[in-house]
């Protein structure tokens, strides 16, 4: 099995940053894809960003220029900077994570626990 552990959420003004933070651990032999998604009360799960083996990163349009996905493979872990928050920010914020665990051949996805993130105005 594969646990992720995401952190970083909280409140913060409009205008501010936060940084998350989300760590799989466990029987993992790679990992492909990384990626954080959003829910916002009422609405579908939706992408944000997704950052590949390699670091090629792609972004949900609403994010672009604001927001940061890297990822540390030593550790495991993938990042998503967030900076000039906005209001409609306002979500639960999920990491997905596209692993391979050893002995396996096929990759799994897998998710974090979410994390709230809220902006005030």
């Amino acid at each position: 099995q594969v646990q992720l552990v995401e952190s970083g959420g909280g409140l913060v003004q409009a205008g501010g940053s936060l940084r998350l933070s989300c760590t799989a651990s466990g029987n993992i032999r790679s990992i492909n894809a990384m990626g954080w998604y959003r829910q916002a009360p009422g609405k579908q799960r939706e992408l944000v960003a997704v950052i590949a083996r390699g670091d090629t990163t792609n972004y949900a349009d609403f994010v672009k220029g604001r927001f940061t996905i890297s990822r540390d493979d030593a550790k495991n872990t993938v990042y998503l900077q967030m900076n000039s928050l906005k209001p409609e920010d306002t979500a639960v914020y999920y990491c997905n994570v596209n692993v391979v665990q050893k002995l396996k051949i096929f990759p799994v996805d897998y998710w974090g626990q979410g994390t709230q993130v809220t902006v005030s105005s």
